[in-house]
């Protein structure tokens, strides 16, 4: 009877040291390839079973690689072709804010003014290039700049976009950025054309007044959409575009002929 019981307990002993040592290997298997990358592991889990199973190798490596290599470089090159443009502008915005700003306003009042020309002139009429450049360097280092730090500031100051902030930012745009950046237009364009202090002053009082009346029929709808659902560094952008229209007349009003300083002060004497 001893003898039987002691013969069960060294069976029972030796099998559980079997199952101890199996589990032990597969453990050591299992740590040592998850440490590799999937396709060169020899062995792989399945979802059913915890056991392990072999992992057939590719039958072409050279081919099986040139595959997974094409199909990432497809993948990553259909990602930029969905983005296109847009997504190179807006790394651009990223990385260089003002410059990109500013070369999209450039561009912008570059096509405007010729749209302009091309409106109020006749079909015989040569495009005045040297009208275009004044547009496109006003564009380019007065406008561009301006916006980008007036859409950052106003962001600052008031951050929230609901209706009540939305028609504060746009009495600021009407009553602050618009009336300033309007007379450092026409001043600037006036100086350029080789007008001097007296007339420049003149065409302000003639053409400001009028031009900002205009305005209020045109921008504060345009104001309302840029503040209340474009994000912050876009708005330069939308703005822009909404000034394209915009720029097609007010470069017509800064392209008149000059005022005549002394008929407006005897209308003032008058007055």
């Amino acid at each position: 009877m001893s003898s039987s019981l002691r013969s069960s307990k060294s069976c029972l002993h030796r099998l559980l040291n079997n199952t101890r040592s199996t589990i032990l290997f597969h453990h050591q298997n299992v740590t040592k390839h998850q440490q590799l990358p999937l396709h060169s592991r020899p062995y792989y889990y399945t979802a059913r079973s915890p056991l392990l199973y072999k992992q057939k190798p590719p039958k072409y490596p050279s081919l099986y690689s040139f595959y997974r290599s094409y199909s990432s470089s497809s993948s990553s090159s259909s990602l930029t072709s969905k983005n296109g443009f847009i997504g190179w502008y807006l790394g651009m915005l990223e990385s260089r804010p003002i410059l990109t700003k500013s070369i999209t306003s450039s561009l912008i009042y570059t096509f405007a003014d010729l749209s302009s020309q091309a409106i109020t002139g006749s079909s015989s009429d040569s495009f005045d290039l040297i009208r275009t450049s004044r547009m496109a360097g006003y564009g380019m280092l007065v406008m561009g700049p301006s916006m980008h730090f007036w859409f950052n500031f106003i962001s600052k100051v008031l951050p929230k976009r609901d209706v009540v902030n939305t028609l504060k930012k746009l009495f600021m745009g009407q009553t602050i950025y618009g009336p300033i950046m309007t007379t450092i237009f026409f001043s600037v364009n006036a100086g350029l054309q080789g007008e001097n202090g007296a007339e420049i002053i003149a065409r302000l009082k003639r053409d400001l007044l009028p031009t900002l009346t205009n305005g209020l029929m045109y921008w504060p709808i345009c104001d309302f959409v840029t503040f209340k659902f474009i994000p912050v560094r876009l708005q330069p952008l939308v703005s822009n575009s909404f000034a394209y229209l915009w720029t097609i007349y007010i470069t017509y009003m800064a392209t008149l002929e000059k005022a005549d300083s002394s008929s407006i002060s005897s209308i003032e004497s008058a007055s």
